[in-house]
């Protein structure tokens, strides 16, 4: 053995001498000082949990925000593949409490076609006319129950909005850019709606105040249909948001107006009015200037802010024209752990407490409700649309769509696959092109599910599913119906005649029909 080869041999001893070496007389971890060398793999093991629990451990039920299935069967639906599972069910039906059954009906006017793939080319519209009640000057009827909701540039890299903004055109559904402004990544076609956050970015002055002008400049220079205005986000209620400076790039500060080298912070609170009086001053104003329909998105807290915007719409002079309901499961913005775990409600408890205060004063025709926080799974949207929501925005189902893998580092700039950072090596790695069609092919696939549902409850639409439809399992016990479980009086959660009328008539013209068998000569009736 040479000499060169002796010295190469020995450095992994000498490497590990080292290490040793230093864990011992470092003070910094107790661990090490303790097993030198061993404890690393304690660190290491934690560093990779999350993937060691997803791939190896948990059940395909278990896991947490998403579980197994739910990926598999948004992967499956993005890629084009077959969605479908066979041997029965892995949900723990038997045991588990509040778990959702829909309830089909054995006839129906409106028999499904026989092909299991139908539906993907039907328009699902919304049941409402955005902006419609309050006269906007262009309102307009959502061609997709099914949109993207808010995630800015900054937080997702720009192949990620270019593959979400190109999907959302190929789908004909429409795309929040969120509260970090329009940037050239959402110029791919899509249909956009602009939200204005505490920081005003992208309508703000040099001092970081809202801009009229610029507001205006910016909706007019690209497709946006609406204008939505953040008072707060479930991940983070209350809290206001944070870019840090690490994912800070010079395009990300130009389009925001914001100087580099700096953490970009939303302020908690609005700074353009301080209740609810002047929020809807300030709605009103934006809508005469634009001609867009305004609404608002919060999560849901204290009762007060909804109590107070019902009294201040019921006069009808003023008002917004829909608004968005995040659930304090919602997960897009990082957050401390306890505003992710416990500040804000669950969706269905908050939406429903919010959805009562209007159904109370019969206000609920009168805006939008659309419905946010992990409802981009076919039976929970359906839950929601029995329980009054009108269209649903989703988001980390998109982002699972185009390619993430649920490997939770979106605050740290290392996604692995390129969607939730600004490092450039790891944003090569996502190809919006091929991306945006698998964001496409998943909207299409939420909507084939939901024109299914829907015809096996015996209605032509999501939105004439009601509280009927569903009920809520006490284990094996008994089921209880939503109107109970939630206090809903009758007629809540669903549409007025008109609208309901106006909804069967437009269905009825697109959606295809047929499937049951030819009468029979003996038939009865």
């Amino acid at each position: 053995m040479t000499k060169w080869s002796r010295a190469l041999s020995a450095l992994p001893l000498v490497a590990t001498a080292g290490l040793a070496t230093w864990d011992m007389t470092q003070k910094k971890h107790a661990l090490l000082r303790n097993f030198p060398v061993l404890g690393h793999g304690r660190y290491l093991l934690e560093t990779i949990g999350p993937e060691l629990r997803q791939y190896i451990v948990t059940s395909n039920d278990q896991e947490r925000p998403f579980s197994r299935d739910q990926r598999s069967w948004i992967y499956a639906s993005a890629k084009g593949e077959n969605n479908y599972f066979g041997f029965g069910t892995d949900d723990d039906v038997e045991d588990q409490i509040g778990y959702p059954i829909i309830k089909h009906r054995t006839f129906s006017p409106t028999p499904p076609p026989t092909d299991p793939h139908s539906g993907n080319e039907v328009v699902l519209p919304s049941a409402k006319v955005l902006g419609g009640p309050r006269g906007r000057r262009l309102a307009f009827r959502p061609q997709s129950l099914i949109n993207v909701s808010a995630m800015s540039f900054g937080s997702l890299s720009g192949p990620a909005i270019e593959a979400i903004n190109t999907g959302v055109r190929l789908a004909g559904a429409m795309h929040n850019t969120g509260e970090g402004a329009l940037s050239p990544h959402h110029r791919q076609g899509g249909d956009l709606i602009f939200q204005i956050g505490t920081g005003y970015f992208g309508c703000r002055d040099e001092h970081g105040r809202f801009d009229l002008e610029r507001l205006k400049d910016v909706v007019a220079s690209a497709p946006v249909k609406a204008i939505e205005i953040k008072l707060s986000q479930g991940a983070k209620p209350g809290l206001g948001g944070v870019l840090p400076a690490a994912k800070l790039t010079e395009e990300i500060a130009q389009i925001r107006g914001v100087p580099l080298g700096h953490d970009v912070i939303s302020p908690s609170r609005h700074g353009e009015f301080t209740d609810v009086d002047s929020m809807l001053d300030f709605v009103e104003r934006i809508a005469d200037a634009t001609g867009l329909p305004v609404g608002v998105k919060s999560a849901v807290g204290d009762l007060t802010f909804w109590q107070h915007l019902v009294e201040q719409m019921a006069p009808g002079d003023r008002g917004v024209d829909f608004v968005t309901v995040d659930g304090g499961e919602g997960g897009t913005g990082a957050a401390p752990l306890v505003f992710s775990d416990a500040v804000a409600l669950p969706f269905l408890v908050g939406f429903t407490r919010v959805y009562a205060e209007f159904a109370a004063a019969g206000l609920t025709d009168r805006l939008t409700f659309i419905g946010s926080g992990k409802l981009g799974l076919p039976k929970a949207a359906v839950v929601g649309f029995g329980l009054g929501v009108d269209m649903v925005n989703v988001a980390r189902e998109a982002m699972l769509s185009i390619g993430c893998i649920q490997s939770q580092k979106c605050h740290t700039d290392k996604c692995p696959t390129g969607v939730a950072t600004q490092n450039p090596w790891l944003v090569r790695g996502l190809d919006p092109a091929t991306k945006s069609v698998r964001l496409a092919n998943y909207l299409a696939t939420m909507r084939r599910d939901l024109l299914k549902v829907s015809e096996a409850v015996g209605v032509v639409h999501p939105g004439l599913i009601s509280t009927e439809d569903i009920e809520l399992l006490d284990g094996t016990r008994r089921g209880v119906g939503l109107a109970e479980v939630y206090g809903y009086e009758p007629g809540w959660g669903t549409l007025g005649a008109p609208l309901a009328d106006e909804i069967t008539r437009i269905m009825l013209g697109t959606v295809p029909v047929g499937g049951a068998a030819q009468p029979s000569p003996s038939a009865v009736g």
